[in-house]
């Protein structure tokens, strides 16, 4: 009491300057009488209600043996020192705490229950003692001593009554245990716990004397986190009331968010300080500051937790929030009216077990008369049910009619068996199984014929405490050895406030820890009511969700539930929604406008159904069909001067070659295979090269026809033996061997490209030796640029069908589309690209086509007169000059 807090702790304390004040906020939680009842209690004398509030609230019950327990039934504030406080004890009551009520009563249902049941500990009779455990602990290892000895006063030589107890229940208070234990750990008495579940408790070297009733809790963060992912609340906050075990879950939850993507939006600790409680001092608001998107927060409570959070929910209203919390929190008990309903709709993690009807019934029955050594449920029947108090033996009078607890309203008495009452039923029950166990073992070990009075120690229990296993009167199992603990099973209740005053628990769903993952949690969403009034679900989000088509973009110093929405990158998709990243859609597919899902590309390349197909089809059959026809014409008219002066050999000729020119653009056009895509490239360089060194034959035919024709020159022979028709196999031959070459060295072949037009695979044909083609097209380039040259230096030569004109016209469009060719084919990409080289095909051949065999149709057939023997004379003579 020396250190600084200390003294803060007296000048509170003194605050409260008489007894008569502490009364007062005593009465507080008192439930408001009628107007002329209430000035009938004002008139009298207060000393009437001092006779009820100064008996002792210990309750005992003899029996052959006893078993004893620790119940925290009021709030009290130790007032070590201040002896000129009324009454004269060590500690003012401050505030009762009536649900923890429930656990004496299931304390004593079970030993009742025990005693009728004949199967179990037969002609033993059972006896219970309780003692209200204060917050302060400051009696606690005094009532311990008087439990264990049976002494009614300290030193040991004031004697009092044989001990009988056997065993004791506790709650899970270190502090409670850390007083006890050392003492009871001296007899090897044995202790058992009805509060949660403490790891540190189940030490068997710092408590080897104590039993945990409660199933392991290790796994309600894990279950309440599953309760997060299920409806998306990726922004939570915890409030934990501070001590070893809300440090404990803090850590676990933690974990458990951070493994699967829920972050902590913020962290509260409760204070557990009794001044402060007791006292109502100003507090902050605990979510102050905190963003508005918190829409759910943890609460954790532990059973020794003195801070009243819903005072502090009510004072500051903080409403329209779902809170999650587990079965230690206990919702708007005392009586108050919460401020819009703030904890309407709060879900809450319970122990799994079944309801025991023998309880129902037995609250059913329980009234003052009928244990009239229970003080404390004689002061809870003063609070509850307007009685007064007589003033010659302070017995209670003029109850309302029909008083029973099983008709009080839930925010006064709940008659649903808590947590911590069902553990102490059980508790009572392995307590008596053991002994039953214990007492068999004695008979069996004891020589027949002895009659003594059978004997035991508390500390023989342990070697059966162990290992007891047995069914409960509602058929579920409990084991009570600290290495058999299993996880416990949780039902989530969901809390019904409204209309105000409601106060109902309805189970929505569960969490199983053994069962398979993905299947723990189970929950009929139908049935939850929230805070919020709607019928779904309140978001809880930092950011709110990337829609597909966008990634998660963490922000800079923000947790990462806080995130910018950036839309994915070409050919990336998102397809569901908060997608860290972004998912490449594979070669053969593209991402839709959404950028929400792949679509499969389509297969394209120049087909005849194409209209640029159709097209292109259409006009290589029409000049491969007029060409025949000129074909066909000149066979007609070959004994005409204009086929005859023209070589008809080499007409022949350049028109066959100028029909499969046409004819093998037909080979690019359709889908492409490994044959068309060879056929494509050898063919377009044999039959073109045929066709130009045709030419060349042509020109070089006319320049000796009319430079050489001196009689005896050695190159008029050449004409005459027709030595020119050998510049056609000769070209022919090498273009031939460059493709050969071409062919066995790296052939064309079938490529798929999938990323020149979007949302397309194009098929086409890949040139294989890049080399080898530039070779054939220079090669066919070199022939055209010399019949070019050729027929150019042979343009003005005199005759009648002199067709160097022509011949040098027709090889100029030839040329030019080529030369136009090579940069608009390597800027286009596609089917675009076959396109324009099928045009570019065509377009050299009909150029040679129409500039050589025009003029010659012409005459054939509109110049007929001039196409004969006579004609040609004439115009022979016509066109010759006249000497100067």
């Amino acid at each position: 009491m020396d250190t600084e807090g200390a003294e803060e702790r007296r000048k509170d304390l003194r605050s409260l300057e008489d007894w008569a004040l502490a009364r007062e906020i005593k009465k507080t939680t008192r439930k408001p009488r009628p107007k002329d009842r209430w000035r009938k209690k004002r008139t009298r004398s207060l000393g009437t209600e001092d006779c009820l509030f100064s008996r002792t609230i210990s309750v005992r019950k003899d029996g052959d043996v006893v078993i004893g327990g620790f119940f925290s039934l009021f709030l009290s504030v130790y007032l070590s020192g201040r002896t000129h406080l009324e009454p004269s004890k060590n500690f003012i009551v401050m505030q009762l705490r009536p649900n923890s009520y429930q656990n004496v009563l299931a304390f004593i249902c079970a030993v009742e229950e025990i005693n009728r049941n004949p199967h179990l500990l037969p002609n033993i009779s059972l006896g219970y003692e309780s003692h209200n455990s204060l917050h302060n602990h400051g009696n606690t290892l005094q009532n311990v001593l008087i439990l264990h000895t049976g002494q009614d006063e300290i030193p040991n030589y004031s004697c009092g009554r044989e001990s009988k107890s056997v065993a004791l229940l506790t709650g899970t208070s270190l502090a409670t245990s850390a007083q006890t234990g050392p003492l009871l750990e001296l007899y090897k008495f044995p202790q058992l716990t009805y509060g949660s579940f403490d790891p540190i408790l189940s030490d068997n070297g710092q408590f080897p004397s104590l039993y945990q009733m409660a199933p392991k809790d290790t796994s309600l963060a894990r279950g309440m986190v599953s309760l997060m992912l299920h409806f998306s609340w990726t922004w939570v906050g915890l409030v934990i009331t501070e001590g070893p075990k809300g440090l404990q879950f803090l850590s676990e939850v933690r974990a458990e968010m951070a493994g699967n993507g829920v972050c902590v939006a913020f962290v509260k600790i409760i204070s557990n300080d009794a001044i402060t409680y007791v006292l109502h001092s100003p507090q902050l608001d605990f979510l102050a500051g905190e963003s508005p998107a918190v829409s759910v927060v943890i609460i954790y409570c532990d059973s020794e937790s003195l801070n009243d959070i819903n005072h502090k929910i009510e004072l500051h209203a903080l409403s329209w929030r779902v809170w999650v919390t587990n079965s230690q929190w206990h919702a708007d008990f005392t009586g108050k009216n919460f401020i819009l309903d703030s904890l309407h709709g709060t879900l809450i993690f319970a122990n799994h077990h079944e309801e025991i009807s023998g309880f129902t019934r037995f609250i059913q029955t329980v009234n003052p008369s009928k244990y009239p050594e229970d003080t404390f449920l004689h002061q809870y029947w003063y609070w509850n049910f307007n009685c007064l108090i007589s003033d010659s033996d302070c017995a209670l009078k003029d109850c309302a009619p029909n008083a029973s607890l099983a008709r009080l309203p839930a925010g006064r008495f709940d008659t649903a068996l808590s947590d911590a009452s069902y553990n102490i039923y059980n508790a009572v029950y392995a307590v008596a199984h053991a002994l039953h166990a214990m007492l068999l073992h004695q008979v069996q070990m004891q020589p027949i014929g002895n009659a003594e009075r059978r004997t035991f120690h508390p500390w023989q229990l342990h070697r059966f405490l162990k290992s007891i296993q047995f069914n409960s009167p509602v058929g579920e199992q409990v084991d009570v050895g600290k290495n058999i603990k299993l996880d416990a099973e949780y039902d989530i209740l969901n809390f019904w406030n409204f209309p105000e005053g409601l106060r109902l628990k309805v189970k929505v769903g569960e969490f199983s820890p053994r069962v398979p993952q993905g299947r723990q949690l189970s929950l009929s969403e139908e049935l939850i009511q929230w805070a919020t009034g709607n019928a779904e679900s309140p978001p809880s989000v930092c950011s709110e969700s990337c829609l597909p088509g966008f990634r998660k973009s963490p922000q800079e110093g923000k947790a990462v539930c806080c995130f910018d929405c950036t839309p994915c990158s070409e050919n990336e998709i998102a397809n569901d929604t908060d997608m860290e990243q972004c998912v490449k859609c594979l070669d053969h597919q593209y991402a839709s406008s959404q950028r929400d899902h792949c679509i499969q590309k389509t297969v394209t390349f120049l087909a005849y159904e194409d209209p640029l197909g159709k097209a292109l089809a259409g006009l290589a059959v029409s000049f491969t069909i007029l060409t025949a026809a000129v074909l066909g014409l000149f066979v007609k008219h070959q004994d005409t001067p204009i086929v005859k002066a023209n070589n008809r050999t080499l007409s022949y000729t350049l028109l066959i070659s100028l029909t499969f020119c046409f004819l093998c653009s037909l080979l690019f056009i359709g889908r492409p295979n490994t044959a068309t895509c060879i056929l494509r490239q050898t063919t377009f360089g044999v039959v073109f090269t045929v066709a130009v060194s045709t030419v060349l034959a042509k020109t070089i035919t006319v320049v000796l026809a009319f430079k050489v024709t001196a009689p005896g020159r050695r190159m008029r022979q050449w004409l005459i033996t027709g030595a020119p028709n050998y510049i056609i196999p000769i070209c022919f031959t090498i273009q031939l061997i460059l493709c050969v070459v071409w062919m066995g060295t790296n052939p064309p072949f079938i490529e798929t490209d999938a990323h020149s037009e979007h949302g397309h695979i194009i098929i086409m044909c890949n040139k294989g030796s890049l080399t080898a083609f530039y070779c054939v097209l220079g090669y066919l380039g070199s022939l055209a640029l010399l019949s070019f040259t050729v027929a150019f230096l042979a343009r003005n030569l005199p005759d009648t069908f002199n067709e160097a004109k022509f011949l040098t016209f027709s090889m100029l469009v030839f040329c030019s589309v080529w030369v136009t060719f090579l940069p608009v084919y390597h800027s286009t990409k596609g089917k675009v690209a076959v396109a324009m080289e099928v045009f570019s095909i065509l377009a050299s051949s009909a150029g040679l086509f129409s500039c050589i065999f025009f003029p010659k149709c012409y005459i054939i057939l509109l110049k007929s007169e001039i196409n004969s023997l006579t004609g040609f004379r004439d115009k022979t003579h016509s066109g010759r000059k006249k000497p100067s």
